[in-house]
């Protein structure tokens, strides 16, 4: 069926202006992060010979599954043919290049000699996830480019619900890929199975809050009014995210206590005195997880647009700080060489590694959120991505119209 609603080209404003100047502030400070690690070394980090991955890995990992969880607000509208949803397709499929694209550049300008990517696009081990991340990285743009076409050319919107469930099944299996990364390190106490859903799980969660996020601006900066209706949609996919999320969070916990050879990382991250206990209860369960829900349930603020914006903007926190203490943590707790035996060496043998970011890694992952927001500006200003109204008089109505003409 052919998408009737208006769409806009976004004009230079003030709030463009404001918002191009920050991206282009965090592009810059990248930039130069890049240029300083490549002259002198990765020494300015904090990364270390325990410590590989380290923050930039963290916002690459973070906008990789952004962007599958951001792709979600299309599939509803195609695949579980919500309509509500549908004026939001083109956005979301966007954002969803945007993300992932600033993502792999920061796992690309991170890698400490760039110019080796072309051995890793050249030569691939497919007893590896890493060669698999690779295919499901390109083919996912291929598929959402040919997505956005079916959306964009009004001949072939009657393609767009069949080419969405095939990104559907995609993103999903690229989440999937990303996760099992960690599933399948089995030399790490702190990483299981249970990484690839829980990895589907924040993604859908991150997706849904930068996508509030971003309405909130374009209402605020770009003149789209946002509906009440949209506001409370939004509300009620965060509130069952965020529950899934910490359902799968603690069944990962129990399902690791279960094995005995665990317990030590277990009660290393949950119940001693370090930075991943601290960040753990207090930021990810405490910051990123209640005080959210507390918001999304308060009478007051669960119907206020800034109340929504808060609870958003407090489970991307959340979700950030999970995937640093899942990343982190795991590198930094001792690996177990010889199961059921004791070795010795002056190697950090049996030593928990220490970590601290420097400033560079933070410029770094900075450049890739500057690089997305940057690509999301210069489209949404040269092609008609972003609904012209969003208020509950233009999303009300046509939903009831399609229920209408299906009844």
């Amino acid at each position: 069926m052919r998408d009737k609603t208006d769409y806009i080209i976004i004009e230079f404003s003030k709030a463009v202006f404001f918002f191009g100047v920050v991206v282009l502030s965090f592009i810059a400070l990248g930039f130069y992060s890049f240029l300083t690690l490549e002259h002198e070394g990765h020494w300015l980090t904090g990364m270390n010979n325990q410590v590989v991955w380290g923050l930039p890995h963290v916002f690459a990992i973070f906008l990789i599954i952004a962007a599958s969880g951001i792709l979600n607000i299309a599939s509803i509208s195609s695949v579980f043919n919500i309509k509500i949803y549908k004026p939001l397709g083109r956005l979301s499929a966007l954002l969803a290049i945007c993300l992932l694209t600033g993502g792999l550049m920061v796992l690309v300008l991170d890698l400490g000699r760039p110019d080796r990517l072309i051995v890793a696009m050249t030569t691939f081990n497919f007893k590896s996830i890493f060669a698999w991340n690779i295919f499901l990285y390109s083919g996912f743009m291929a598929v959402i480019a040919l997505y956005l076409w079916m959306m964009f050319e009004a001949r072939y919107n009657k393609f767009v619900g069949k080419v969405g469930t095939f990104a559907f099944i995609w993103r999903i299996t690229l989440t999937t890929g990303t996760g099992s990364i960690f599933a399948f390190l089995v030399a790490k106490e702190a990483y299981g199975a249970l990484a690839a859903p829980l990895f589907i799980a924040l993604s859908l969660l991150m997706g849904t809050a930068i996508f509030y996020s971003i309405l909130y601006w374009m209402d605020k900066g770009l003149d789209v009014p946002l509906g009440s209706e949209i506001i409370a949609r939004f509300r009620r996919l965060l509130i069952y995210f965020i529950f899934t999320v910490f359902y799968i969070t603690i069944l990962s916990h129990l399902t690791s206590l279960y094995v005995t050879k665990n317990h030590d990382f277990e009660f290393f991250l949950l119940f001693s005195d370090n930075i991943y206990t601290l960040l753990f209860w207090v930021c990810q369960i405490g910051i990123g997880t209640i005080l959210p829900l507390f918001i999304l349930y308060n009478k007051k603020l669960s119907i206020s647009p800034l109340g929504i914006l808060l609870a958003s903007l407090l489970v991307i926190f959340g979700g950030f700080t999970m995937l640093y203490i899942i990343i982190i943590s795991g590198q930094a707790y001792p690996l177990d060489l010889f199961p059921g035996y004791t070795e010795n060496s002056s190697f950090y043998d049996g030593a928990i590694a220490s970590y601290t970011p420097s400033i560079y890694e933070i410029m770094l992952g900075l450049g890739g959120v500057g690089i997305s927001a940057a690509i999301y500006i210069f489209a949404i200003m040269i092609l008609d991505f972003t609904p012209k109204n969003l208020d509950d008089e233009h999303t009300l109505y046509s939903n009831n119209k399609e229920k209408i003409k299906t009844e």
